[in-house]
């Protein structure tokens, strides 16, 4: 069985090379934007006349009003146009999401996807890579070896002024072998994870850590903001202001590496030793609405170390198990099943009034988690 799997890796281009990614990451922005105005106005105007067929526009229209755009991989604009297509599904099949918006220079991230065909994307010697409408090979740091077939490149441009690849291969699954091991799992903030088996691991607090420089660094970006308003001058040609704004970037950029690094390693260290993994649905949009709390639960990422777990279960064989959010997996005993009703958040431990057997509240809740999941399980 087949799987698409993406592989990110640092690239290093020269100066000519910037200014190409730059001219494309542009003109993506722009067909993007264009589409996205049409389709409104015509939106608008078969609304008022129902006669009419709504019409969409093609990256090709534009090619004549703007030439600039033959200048860049057409499969990037091509793309551009597949994006707005899965942005406008994606906005009907859940308003929640949002309607599409408008694409900004202003982004912290800009970035553009083109296609594989026929080797246009290919590495070579492990140095570097060739990418479409570009003549010289970029350098790429090639720190694992990717499988299979590349079907798309996506380049991209942070704010910390670094430039990244990510190839999309298409290879075999390969599933782990089984180890006939289930776990259930408790996030937390004081502890990261708390699992049935009674490991705990730590909250490494990145943002915390980090908070004492980031607010040094910050104030000085707001200093010369201000000195950069006082003297006139755009804040994108106040060279000041845009070497400090990239020192905060990499900064931020530096605290995002370490958790990622983090929920990585320890998702893929869980999906190796078990086959059967129980976790709570947390509701963690709901939560950041606690303001006492909402800062410590970005910091710890509970929703990308349940997505992380969720793809890799699905690349390696293993099955993931949510229970459900409502579940009182810290009211009841682990042992004799009795739900001893609800307890503050200051309670860490407690004695069961029916067995008297006394419990780790974050252990007991994962030992709980655990059986509901196997119980469900059982149902399915």
């Amino acid at each position: 069985m087949e799987r698409l799997k993406a592989h990110k890796f640092r690239i290093y281009p020269t100066e000519e090379q910037e200014i190409f990614f730059a001219k494309s990451f542009g003109c993506v922005r722009k067909v993007y934007n264009l589409m996205l105005d049409d389709r409104m106005k015509a939106y608008e105007e078969t609304k008022k006349d129902f006669s009419k067929k709504m019409t969409f526009p093609t990256p090709a229209k534009y090619k004549t009003e703007f030439p600039f755009l033959k200048e860049v991989d057409s499969l990037a604009l091509a793309n551009a146009q597949l994006n707005l297509d899965k942005a406008y599904k994606n906005f009907f099949r859940d308003k929640s999401v949002g309607f599409p918006r408008f694409k900004s220079k202003k982004n912290p991230v800009q970035s553009y996807t083109t296609n594989n065909q026929n080797g246009t994307v290919s590495l070579l010697d492990n140095k570097f890579i060739k990418i479409p409408k570009l003549k010289s090979l970029v350098r790429i740091r090639l720190h694992r070896q990717p499988k299979g077939t590349i079907k798309s490149a996506t380049i991209s441009r942070h704010s910390s002024g670094k430039y990244h690849i990510s190839l999309l291969c298409k290879e075999e699954r390969v599933e782990l072998p089984k180890t006939n091991s289930a776990i259930g799992i408790d996030l937390g903030i004081t502890d990261f994870a708390i699992f049935s088996d009674g490991q705990k691991i730590d909250n490494n607090k990145f943002t915390s850590k980090m908070a004492k420089k980031l607010k040094r660094e910050q104030r000085k970006l707001s200093r010369r903001a201000l000195l950069a308003k006082k003297k006139g001058i755009n804040l994108f040609e106040a060279k000041n202001y845009q070497k400090q704004k990239q020192k905060v970037a990499r900064l931020h950029e530096k605290v995002m590496n370490q958790r990622n690094d983090f929920l990585n390693k320890l998702s893929t260290e869980i999906i190796k030793n078990h086959d059967i993994i129980c976790i709570e649905d947390l509701n963690s949009k709901g939560m950041l609405r606690n303001h006492k709390l909402a800062k410590s639960i970005s910091d710890v990422s509970w929703s990308s170390f349940v997505t992380k777990l969720q793809y890799k279960s699905d690349w390696y064989g293993r099955e993931i198990i949510k229970v459900d959010k409502w579940f009182p997996s810290s009211q009841i005993c682990s042992e004799c099943g009795h739900n001893d009703g609800k307890k503050m958040l200051e309670i860490r431990d407690w004695t069961c009034s029916v067995c008297h057997a006394h419990h780790d509240r974050d252990i007991n809740a994962s030992i709980n988690i655990l059986t509901e999941g196997l119980r469900l399980k059982q149902l399915a």
